[in-house]
């Protein structure tokens, strides 16, 4: 790859720690604003349950195995990472917030608005908990309710309704110590549903109303839009592993027997199994083989996956907004690929139902394995990764040519030009940009 024509010089590098591998990727965007991606490298993860470290040092041999396969792919050597954050400590809450302005002539400005997201940072929470994203739903001036941007309006009362997601500290810090140990420094911390959503979901999706299953190895994460804005997160405690746990002991073989049971032959609806073959297990040290039946496979596989889509339901109508997905449902992660999954998420909720796969920002020569939606979490790190490097470069222009036309000699209220001028960048770009800082503040002590 020839860096002079790649839009950004700095590679921008991603790591996602999952509970069935770790996935490290590099990359940069080219003249024509898609991803080339330089460096892969995917190992198998042995240190992570249920998207929480559980083994420091299986994490950090991972990790580095990784890493050291992306380095020798792109060629060149990493410094820092951006890291992605999931698991069952991640939970969601709704917070209305409220700011009384004291000049009601002067226009509201980025400045209230940040102050009224700062608040909702000292809300309370349980213990070892921290604030991961605050996000706005929608803002309301005096009596004008749905109001998406407030920035120039005149009004007293500022309010609007947010959503809160939170995770707890220690499980991010071990991520850190994880890849410190690794020689590497964490440039900041994005939640893995949202940034599998940059991946697989269009922006007409996100408009109409859509809810994205990402079903991991250990965990399935939902996260609902509608209006663009997201509404609704959770976490699902089953993923692909449990479905292997459920072949095992359904049908009493050993646990690499059951993986390749559910990847080679499995499906998902039972009902479309219509040949019924056997399948052949090799017998122990001379034992007689057994013989597995194609459809019994299918009913265990379908009996879990139907308890999955019945918390996804219950959650999907616990957020208001089941009968606003126009869009209905896309499924992405490694459990997405059993066969007739997507039959099967149509039958159980009575939504539309496609698989995501994360390629539509990818230039054109990536491998075909990148075309799966097992990568659809590590990609979705790296578009949002290059668009906060993309928005901060910007704002440090911004900044600099204000500086430069205001002269070496600037005034108090030049400066406050200075800051003026970035507004002109969308308040709302900022919203999933470096949550590292708020567990670095936070000392040992308080857990």
């Amino acid at each position: 790859m020839d860096f002079d024509q790649l839009k950004t010089t700095e590679l921008a590098i991603v790591l996602d720690i999952g509970t069935t591998k770790v996935c490290a990727i590099a990359g940069c965007k080219n003249q024509y604003d898609k991803i080339e991606i330089l460096g892969v490298g995917t190992v198998q993860s042995e240190g992570v349950s249920r998207g929480v470290v559980a083994n420091i040092d299986k994490t950090v041999k991972a990790i580095r195995e990784a890493i050291d396969i992306a380095e020798r792919n792109s060629g060149k050597k990493f410094k820092s990472v951006h890291v992605g954050i999931a698991g069952q400590h991640i939970k969601s809450h709704h917070h209305h917030g409220l700011l009384v302005r004291n000049d009601s002539t002067s226009e509201i400005s980025l400045a209230d608005v940040e102050k009224l997201i700062s608040d909702m940072y000292k809300i309370v929470l349980p213990p070892g908990d921290k604030i991961l994203h605050v996000i706005p739903q929608e803002f309301t001036v005096d009596d004008e309710k749905d109001i998406v941007d407030p920035v120039g309006m005149a009004g007293v009362r500022l309010e609007a309704n947010f959503h809160i997601i939170t995770g707890q500290i220690t499980a991010s810090k071990n991520i850190m110590r994880c890849v410190e140990k690794v020689g590497l420094d964490v440039a900041d911390m994005t939640l893995e549903p949202i940034a599998s959503a940059k991946a697989v979901l269009s922006e007409e999706e996100k408009e109409a109303g859509v809810a994205l299953i990402d079903i991991g190895g250990g965990t399935t994460d939902l996260t609902i839009f509608q209006e663009g804005i997201i509404r609704h997160t959770a976490v699902i405690p089953f993923g692909g592993n449990i479905i292997t746990s459920d072949i095992k002991e359904g049908c009493t073989v050993m646990k690499d027997q059951a993986e390749k049971l559910k990847l080679k032959f499995g499906s998902a609806l039972a009902n479309e199994v219509y040949d019924n073959r056997s399948i052949i297990i090799p017998g122990f040290r001379g034992r007689d083989p057994k013989e597995i039946s194609e459809k019994n496979l299918a009913k265990i596989i379908q009996a879990r996956l139907e308890e999955i889509f019945d918390f996804i339901l219950w959650e999907i109508k616990r957020s208001g907004y089941e009968n606003k997905l126009i869009a209905g449902i896309v499924l992405t992660g490694g459990g997405s690929l059993l066969k007739n999954i997507d039959l099967l998420a149509e039958y159980h909720t009575g939504l539309i139902a496609r698989r995501g796969l994360p390629v539509d920002s990818l230039a054109h020569g990536y491998t075909q394995n990148l075309a799966s939606p097992i990568y659809s979490t590590a990609i979705g790190l790296l578009i949002t990764t290059l668009e906060n490097m993309e928005l901060e470069e910007r704002s440090k222009q911004e900044v600099f040519d204000v500086a430069e036309d205001d002269g070496e000699t600037a005034t108090a209220e030049q400066s406050t030009n200075k800051g003026a001028s970035m507004t002109q960048t969308k308040w709302f770009e900022k919203l999933f940009t470096y949550t590292k800082e708020f567990f670095e503040n936070t000392p040992d002590s308080e857990f």
